[in-house]
């Protein structure tokens, strides 16, 4: 039997940052050692994707990108996320929280992956 699928072609482009801050991820089993206060240097990696790209041949302009870059360093930079974010700082709550953060200003983002370590990442898309 022969299906008719619809391939939609689309543009995608990534964007990484990094920032370094200190969590501790309560509620755990005895003993986990995420229930030590710990630190990371995060790495955020932002994906944009489009149809069509922009008259300069972008889906969005890597400099344009720059606020996102300003948040990561005012509000996460070298700070203790538990003391301010309000839910448990896990890197898949990290990721959603960037995301929400950044989707009205960009709303070619997809997704954003956070990365504690260079073997680990979690992300999240709508």
């Amino acid at each position: 039997m022969k299906t008719n699928l619809i391939k939609i072609s689309m543009y995608r482009i990534s964007k990484e940052f990094e920032f370094c801050a200190s969590h501790q991820l309560k509620h755990l089993e005895e003993g986990h050692p995420c229930m030590r206060v710990h630190g990371h240097n995060y790495k955020i990696i932002v994906t944009f994707e489009a149809k069509e790209l922009n008259k300069d041949g972008f889906i969005i302009d890597y400099r344009k990108l720059e606020p996102i870059k300003r948040l990561l360093d005012n509000a996460f930079d070298h700070k203790h996320l538990n003391d301010f974010l309000p839910f448990q700082p896990s890197a898949e709550n990290i990721a959603k929280h960037i995301y929400d953060l950044c989707k009205e200003q960009f709303p070619e983002l997809v997704s954003v992956t956070v990365k504690e370590t260079d073997k680990t990442a979690a992300t999240y898309e709508e």
